[in-house]
């Protein structure tokens, strides 16, 4: 364990705190509202020399995760950052850059997609790319933004899965939202991240390889069936290091964020930054003797489908708040909600009431008395037995 240095800094800045001390080999962006920040602060340290970074300003995000792809490719240790349109953008190279199994962390600072256009928070552009072949962290504070950059390169550059990694975080809300964060000493960061040292690169000419070769019919089933293989078998690097990191910080990295859920007879799953208003909410109804939970995945790729059915399924009722919706899913539900009632499904459990609740699309403000609904048609459901209607909406204008 190692003493942190608290400091008052937005969510952007913690990460790129956490860039500077990782001082990666290249980082290739295009700055795009809410993530500007995270890579303009960083573009500082290389212009000041703080960092030996290779910084590249591109024209575009495609061109930003082309660049990233080449230079990984190349033996380098590489992260980048965009959000919304600009991840939406990168699409093509997210399934290139995850199928050449390449570490390349990549910050996402969530933004609604257009149209109509918006550059406030939700989760439509994460969880469009949530089956790109990335793994995917969500975090509630610029506090687990800053945590989770360091353990996400940790992660992707493990012998054992030579995967990317997206880091997310809700634009404005965090990405702008100043706190107390605290900051590891530089070589305990650097220390901890250890140096890169790839098996295969394209610049090892003794060892020469190909990548990105023609794949036809022969052999792409197999490769599409090697890689999602490393994805179902990470979980086990990924609490490895997750446990190595709160050792170092002394601050939990549960990949599940658990509040009252020992007892809960009634919970809400939701990610990033709204579970801290969730969990205000149930904190003061369980003073009141309510048996109330809040649960919060921080990791949702691989999901952690046991982990989530063993919290929740001997709850009487639960809420599932999605902040994006899955359009042309029965009744536009969200896809957290697909992933926990699938989990649900496998499990065998069939008998749990469970609601999905749409909110804060666009950056509209989720409040705790619209918390409190919810937790209060879940009273009704689980003393009605009835769950009434499956898609139901936060904060919607009638």
């Amino acid at each position: 364990m190692v003493a942190s240095k608290y400091m008052p800094l937005d969510g952007a800045n913690a990460v790129s705190q956490a860039m500077r001390q990782i001082n990666p080999d290249v980082v290739a962006a295009y700055p795009i509202t809410p993530q500007t920040a995270v890579v303009q602060n960083f573009s500082q340290y290389v212009a000041d020399g703080i960092v030996n970074t290779e910084f590249i300003p591109v024209e575009s995000e495609h061109a930003a995760m082309s660049a990233c792809i080449g230079a990984s490719a190349a033996g380098a240790r590489v992260m980048t950052a965009t959000a919304a349109n600009g991840l939406a953008l990168m699409w093509e190279m997210l399934y290139i850059a995850s199928g050449m199994r390449l570490p390349i962390v990549l910050t996402v600072v969530n933004r609604a997609l257009s149209s109509p256009l918006n550059i406030h928070c939700d989760h439509s552009d994460g969880m469009g790319a949530r089956d790109s072949g990335w793994l995917q962290f969500y975090a509630e504070s610029g506090q687990e933004a800053y945590d989770n950059t360091i353990k996400s390169l940790k992660i992707a550059e493990h012998k054992d899965l030579l995967l990317p990694v997206m880091s997310c975080q809700d634009g404005f809300i965090t990405g702008h939202g100043v706190e107390r964060v605290g900051i590891l000493p530089d070589e305990a960061v650097r220390e901890f991240v250890g140096s890169y040292d790839p098996e295969h690169y394209l610049l090892d000419t003794d060892h020469p390889v190909t990548m990105g070769a023609w794949d036809f019919t022969d052999y792409y089933f197999e490769h599409k069936r090697q890689q999602s293989e490393a994805i179902n078998n990470s979980m086990p690097v990924i609490l490895e290091v997750c446990e190595e990191y709160e050792r170092l910080s002394e601050r939990p990295q549960p990949i599940l964020d658990c509040y009252g859920m020992d007892d809960a007879e009634l919970a809400v799953i939701v990610l990033s930054s709204t579970a801290g208003t969730a969990r205000s909410v149930a904190r003061r109804l369980r003073a009141q003797g309510a048996k109330v939970g809040v649960l919060k995945p921080r990791l949702y790729r691989p999901f952690p489908a046991q982990q989530i059915v063993d919290c929740i399924k001997n709850c009487k009722a639960v809420a599932v708040l999605d902040r994006a919706i899955s359009f042309g899913a029965p009744q536009g539900m969200g896809p957290l909600y697909t992933d926990v009632t699938s989990a649900l499904f496998v499990a065998g459990i069939s008998g749990l009431p469970i609601v999905n609740y749409i909110y804060g699309l666009g950056g509209r403000d989720t409040t705790p008395p619209m918390i409190e609904s919810a937790f209060a048609d879940l009273r009704v459901i689980a003393d009605s037995g009835d769950r009434g209607d499956l898609v139901r909406y936060l904060g919607l204008r009638a």
